[in-house]
């Protein structure tokens, strides 16, 4: 009778406990979402404007990899994320303009807040800490977040991140299944970042290499393999030899021996003290899974995947060319890291590392392969940032959770309670609702398009007063893409590949690099004024100018008889080039 009021009692407690995580899960997602949706931003950054009008191309022409929107001829376009393209095209015409990208971008942005959570709560096994940390990384994550193809493959990968973990847990193939459409979605949407799918099973891989080579034993091994090569050479001596010689040959067959049995117990010794030790590691744990070899023969399926794309080879070339080119030198988001600028970054970093260093807590070997690989990934491009906030946030999640069941073995279950009572609910939505009415406050008065930005006022000028199809136009890197939208053929926009010999060009053998226009180099050298712009302008054909009226160029352009100011307003100026080539 007992027995059965203990059992009615522990299923009453279960009960009550999974109607706490069921609430406590609804009040986060909620939260997360409020908080996602206040950071992501009302006004666009350039790529927006060139992804909208590639979209209606490939919508109208499809895929034919020509440039279509420069003046210069006889460039080609690869089009490395035609399908976002294509889909913001899409609800740009149909659902709503540039309010329904920033609806768009809203959702993605909460999909990214939720999948995060997710991921969290799958790798630390604490819903709160996984809860507050979402919201760290998504804070962190704020500059990133974005009407871009970026957006939409952050969200796939820590969906692969959810698949691997939960592939390794049960094995089930369902998991499999979504890890090879991962790669083809990425291939469509975003082949530029395609070798980064691989890139986050660097580290299980690692772990799984590791663990094979100390289950090998392999100097117990050799040693045991001398030894007994060792009695088999004596054994055939033995039979050959003299009875004077048979005496030494036994005696050297009987150590050989011996040592065999000492070996073999120092090997039984070895491996009991190396079970202790798994079960108790000192810092750094290896884990031992049976999922681990399927793992790795997905990987090599998902290699095939980027075959799946009408883009051709570009899934598995595109990057490769991009460093081979100087874009990465002058484009912002692809130099290194600068810590002392990026201070969150730092403090998350110090944060991070103190923990780890400073704490008992035991992280798994592939945590540490994850968490330093991203931070090399980051101190090499400040776009992989990004990556290191994402995936490294995570691992940051489970070292906090484990250190607070170092102290509470409970870990955070009163608290979490706490929160699902009708006052605790209240006091976290009206703190959510402040902390992201503090976030979205910026959006408020914010435009979609920034004038100070982008040239809107010059924009309508130009297709008033020029034959806009017909004059060559030099225009900034930055706001090429908005020209462009606007149907102004440009000289360059944020599409850096374009413009490059290594997409533009072929591959010289001889020489051992791509030959081509290098319409970048041109265009950097001019403005920073390395090259002297008359020597650009004279290359092409320039026939006007577009420019900020605080930058360098139109400090020269002002003092030049050669060009007539024939537009200004507070931001921009256009000049008329009155050079004969």
């Amino acid at each position: 009778m007992i027995k059965i009021k203990n059992k009615e009692k522990d299923n009453r407690n279960l009960n009550n406990q999974k109607a706490i995580d069921i609430a406590f899960n609804i009040i986060a997602i909620f939260s997360i979402v409020l908080f996602c949706i206040a950071i992501a931003p009302k006004s666009f950054q350039n790529d927006t404007f060139y992804t909208i009008k590639i979209g209606q191309l490939i919508r109208k022409n499809g895929i034919d990899f020509q440039e279509h929107f420069s003046w210069i001829s006889g460039l080609n376009y690869s089009y490395p994320h035609w399908l976002y393209d294509v889909i913001t095209s899409f609800i740009y015409d149909y659902l709503g303009g540039y309010a329904g990208i920033y609806i768009a971008t809203m959702v993605l942005s909460a999909f990214l807040g939720i999948a995060l959570f997710k991921a969290n709560k799958i790798i630390c096994k604490n819903e709160l800490i996984s809860f507050f940390m979402t919201l760290v990384q998504i804070y962190l994550m704020g500059s990133y977040i974005a009407a871009r193809a970026q957006l939409v493959t952050f969200i796939l990968f820590v969906l692969e991140i959810i698949f691997i973990e939960k592939f390794l847990e049960t094995g089930k193939y369902r998991y499999a299944i979504g890890l090879v459409i991962l790669p083809i979605l990425i291939a469509n949407l975003h082949a530029a970042v395609f070798p980064f799918y691989f890139v986050l099973y660097l580290p299980y891989l690692g772990q799984y290499i590791v663990t094979l080579i100390i289950d090998a034993h392999i100097v117990h091994k050799i040693k045991n393999q001398y030894i007994k090569f060792s009695i088999r050479f004596y054994n055939n001596k033995l039979k050959k030899a003299s009875k004077e010689d048979a005496k030494k040959f036994q005696k050297k067959l009987a150590n050989c021996n011996k040592e065999l049995e000492i070996e073999k117990e120092k090997f039984e010794k070895f491996l009991i003290k190396e079970n202790d030790k798994l079960k108790e590691p000192y810092k750094i744990k290896i884990e031992r899974n049976k999922n681990n070899k399927k793992l790795f023969f997905i990987m090599l399926l998902c290699t095939i995947t980027g075959l799946l794309t009408p883009l051709r080879d570009i899934p598995y070339t595109y990057t490769i060319r991009t460093a081979m080119g100087n874009t990465m030198k002058n484009i912002n988001e692809h130099l290194p890291l600068t810590l002392i600028e990026n201070k969150p970054i730092l403090i998350y970093m110090f944060v991070t590392l103190s923990l780890l260093i400073f704490t008992k807590v035991k992280v798994t070997l592939k945590d540490i392969f994850m968490l330093f690989g991203l931070i090399l990934l980051a101190f090499m491009s400040r776009r992989q940032v990004s990556m290191l906030v994402l995936f490294g946030g995570m691992i940051t999640t489970k070292i906090i959770s484990d250190l607070l069941k170092m102290y509470d073995k409970e870990g955070t279950r009163d608290f979490i309670s706490y929160l699902t009572t009708i006052f605790g609910e209240a006091i976290l939505i009206l703190f959510m609702f402040v902390i992201s009415y503090a976030v979205y406050k910026n959006n408020i008065g914010a435009d979609y398009i920034k004038t100070n930005t982008y040239p809107v006022e010059a924009t309508k000028w130009i297709k008033e007063n020029l034959d806009y199809k017909n004059i060559k136009l030099f225009n900034d890197y930055n706001y090429g893409s908005y020209l462009l939208l606007n149907d102004i053929p440009v000289f360059i926009d944020s599409r850096c590949d374009l413009y490059t010999p290594e997409f533009n060009g072929t591959y010289n053998k001889e020489k051992k690099k791509f030959e081509g226009k290098d319409i970048f180099s041109d265009y950097i050298n001019t403005t920073s004024l390395s090259k002297y712009y008359e020597d650009t302008f004279k290359e092409y054909g320039i026939t006007h100018v577009i420019t900020k009226s605080k930058s360098k160029l139109n400090m020269l352009l002002s003092k030049d008889s050669n060009y007539d100011l024939i537009y200004k307003d507070e931001n921009f100026k256009i000049y008329k080039r009155n050079v004969v080539d």
